[in-house]
């Protein structure tokens, strides 16, 4: 049997075919992606497809999420490439799933669960609307993001508002990328060959549209930037990141903003795009840093509060093993990550900056002089194959849903 696993960014699909070995073993037969899903930038969208030894890319016009998907369903019925089932990424499920087969039931959950993530859920709910209309007879599950932050304590996660508000509605820090931490923070101890036990390490998943960064102890979370929502820490390709809260008042209060206008401007208008004026995408900022100085300013900002955030883990942790970047920007980009590194030797961070700027992403890159204390290491993430696991345990606890 084979897996579709579609893991959908604020601007990319990301999706992969694996193929079920055994119980518990799968063998990874496509994967591909599609970019600038729906960005405003100075290049076009496109898609591209890598099966056994073949590949596939394409520039073409893919507005939103659904229709990536249905890209992927069409190059799949043209290569012959049978499913039996689909799982989906869904950012924050807020306590009612980690992982579970999608029914009526979900559905009304996850519609239910667009606000409080208006980027993402939305395009999450495409995909999973075009794979079940597309595929109405297959078995489709969905995954919970944030589980890897579980661990993160109390006086970290709890907002400081009355007591009385926290307990009735549940407002917390929760976290996400949790599915690119799980897989990066195990690949890390593996490849240094020492136990997590005793480790501290802070990791960034950089990606095209969100970004976080984490604090990890004893191979547990224990802080994240973002909290009950995917708003908050970072500067990311259109989110705003951290800001004063009363600017939202005073836009309500002197500006007549409304709810919807508020998660348009915070979510979807700032950020990168917001600063520069002309894109979302740090890639094209970085193309005009030396003529346009309001692209200076957001790759300025970007680097600052990314830097900040990983000095203050490294005193959360009392110090720092290891430094991970990972997703898109984390492996593609040397500069994002010489900049980030420039001057940390004071908490034991020194950059090799030749073999970070030959650094491939394909593969786990040492980016650390030798007399650094802290390993600096590049790391693709395998979110995809962490969801297919995930659809694996579902099934093997549910042998009578799926039959394998």
């Amino acid at each position: 049997m084979n897996i579709l696993v579609f893991n959908c960014g604020s601007s990319s699909l990301t999706f992969k075919v694996f193929e079920k070995k055994n119980d518990m073993e799968v063998e990874e037969i496509l994967a591909g992606k599609a970019h600038r899903v729906g960005v405003q930038g100075s290049k076009p969208s496109s898609i591209e497809f890598h099966y056994r030894g073949m590949d596939d890319r394409r520039e073409t016009s893919i507005p939103d999420h659904g229709e990536a998907a249905s890209l992927v369903f069409e190059k799949l019925k043209e290569w012959g490439i049978s499913i039996g089932c689909i799982g989906h990424r869904w950012t924050q499920a807020a306590g009612y799933f980690t992982t579970t087969w999608i029914d009526k039931k979900v559905l009304g959950q996850l519609q239910m669960l667009l606000p409080v993530f208006p980027i993402h859920h939305p395009a999450m709910l495409g995909v999973i609307h075009r794979s079940r209309k597309t595929c109405p007879d297959l078995p489709q599950y969905v995954t919970a993001d944030g589980a890897f932050h579980v661990t993160i304590p109390p006086h970290a996660y709890t907002y400081p508002l009355p007591r009385e508000i926290v307990e009735k509605f549940g407002f917390r820090k929760y976290g996400f990328h949790g599915l690119s931490y799980q897989f990066v923070i195990r690949q890390t101890g593996q490849f240094l060959q020492v136990p997590l036990e005793g480790m501290k390490i802070v990791a960034c998943h950089l990606g095209t549209g969100g970004s976080s960064v984490v604090a990890v102890k004893d191979g547990r979370s224990i802080d994240t930037s973002m909290g009950y929502t995917g708003l908050p820490g970072l500067v990311m390709s259109t989110r705003c990141g951290d800001i004063d809260p009363m600017l939202a008042i005073y836009f309500m209060a002197a500006f007549d903003y409304r709810a919807d206008d508020l998660m348009e401007l915070l979510n979807k208008k700032s950020g990168l795009l917001g600063i520069s004026g002309f894109s979302s995408d740090i890639r094209d900022i970085i193309q005009r840093l030396a003529e346009d100085r309001q692209a200076r300013l957001a790759f300025d900002m970007y680097v600052y509060r990314l830097k900040k955030y990983i000095g203050s883990y490294v005193i959360a942790l009392e110090g720092i093993d290891a430094l991970v970047f990972t997703d898109d920007i984390g492996l593609h980009n040397w500069l994002v990550r010489e900049k980030v590194c420039r001057d940390m030797e004071w908490c034991g961070i020194r950059l090799n900056v030749r073999a970070n700027r030959k650094a491939v992403s394909d593969t786990i890159s040492v980016l650390n002089s030798g007399d650094s204390k802290a390993k600096i290491l590049s790391m693709p993430t395998e979110e995809e194959l962490v969801i297919c696991l995930e659809g694996l345990k579902l099934m093997r606890s549910e042998k009578n849903v799926l039959a394998v």
